[in-house]
């Protein structure tokens, strides 16, 4: 199993039990907002969140830990600390956390159509189950009941606002990282590290971002906290997408539920493989020579660690939560709620999912 030791210090062990806590707050909400859609739309969002099987029949994990989108329900969680971190109760952020899920879980009904992935958590992805038609409905739908439900909470047209911007960032981000799979991997085209950090941030940082802050807009805070708390998630996307790359390269299996060296396979310009091809290493030029022939991704994975690539991710990983901490440092936090949202960020750098 990839050790991320390095990149985050320690989750503490308060982490999952936030997540469960935020889970069993949310979760009602979140049906009632899924039960208003039209019946066989309604199906499919439910099957996107493992809540049902194919044909409507309840999951045995429905309403258990992993049934949310995204695994572990991390954006909704980011939601409501950001309310409670700004002094909120944190009811004041179920609107913007079921928003955010909405939101998240229509990403993944489309991303899954565009890159053609069969599966998703062992299970098949709505557009098998169901068609591709079906699943651009379905997520189409998802998206507008998340608009719908942020603008009827209180406080929630500046949160649409904030929304709006989020979803124009995801967008950005994921038409990078779809025009990049087009890039050669040298030369003057070759995609840069910095090019990846933009398109991650926009990508997975955005809505991230998004959560934490506008649980704090649902729950009055400043402007200055509403912008550090996006500031510090938009950071954290980076991160979490490198650790993403790491563990899509030399994660276990059996733990994070992905082929191995999937992504090298499949040709994916990851933040290990940018890195270790900007390295005056000879192994760097080994590899992109491999790589433009489609060669072994074993191979790969072992020349991409001899020119420094896993080692350049840690250290992105790393310099990217620090810029967490200090987003965080600029402002007043509740101090409970601080040290439960900073246990979840180490989690979201630190997961298997």
């Amino acid at each position: 199993m990839l050790s991320t030791t390095a990149a985050a210090p320690a989750a503490g062990p308060a982490a999952p039990a936030v997540l469960d806590r935020c889970r069993t707050l949310v979760r009602p909400a979140l049906a009632e907002a899924v039960g208003r859609l039209h019946p066989w739309v309604g199906e499919m969002a439910a099957y996107s969140f493992g809540w049902c099987e194919v044909g409507g029949a309840p999951t045995s994990a429905s309403g258990g830990k992993g049934s949310a989108s995204g695994g572990k329900g991390l954006r909704q969680a980011l939601a409501v600390l950001g309310a409670e971190a700004a002094g909120a109760p944190a009811r004041a952020g179920v609107a913007a956390a079921v928003s955010v899920e909405l939101v998240h879980a229509f990403s993944l009904l489309h991303d899954d159509i565009m890159d053609g992935d069969p599966t998703r958590r062992r299970r098949p992805t709505v557009w098998k189950a169901y068609g591709t038609g079906p699943a651009v409905l379905a997520g189409d739908a998802l998206f507008a009941l998340a608009v719908e439900t942020l603008a009827a909470a209180p406080g929630g047209a500046g949160g649409v606002r904030l929304l709006s911007g989020a979803l124009a960032g995801l967008v950005h981000g994921q038409a990078d990282d779809l025009l990049f799979a087009a890039r050669p991997w040298s030369g003057p085209e070759r995609v840069r590290p910095d090019a990846y950090r933009a398109m991650a941030e926009g990508k997975t940082g955005a809505l991230l971002g998004c959560a934490a802050a506008l649980g704090a807009v649902l729950g009055g805070a400043p402007e200055t906290t509403v912008t550090a708390l996006d500031r510090a998630g938009r950071h954290l996307g980076i991160a979490f997408q490198v650790v993403d790359d790491l563990l899509g390269i030399w994660g276990d299996p059996a733990v994070t539920g992905k082929p191995v060296h999937g992504d090298l396979r499949e040709g994916k310009k990851t933040f290990p493989v940018l890195a270790a091809l900007e390295s005056p290493r000879p192994a760097a030029r080994r590899l992109a020579r491999l790589l433009e022939s489609g060669g072994d991704p074993v191979e790969a994975a072992a020349l991409a660690e001899e020119a420094g690539g896993r080692a350049a991710a840690l250290a992105e990983a790393r310099r990217q939560v620090s810029a967490v901490e200090s987003a965080l440092a600029g402002v007043p936090l509740r101090a409970g709620a601080a040290d439960d949202l900073r246990s979840l960020l180490d989690f979201l750098v630190r997961r298997d999912l």
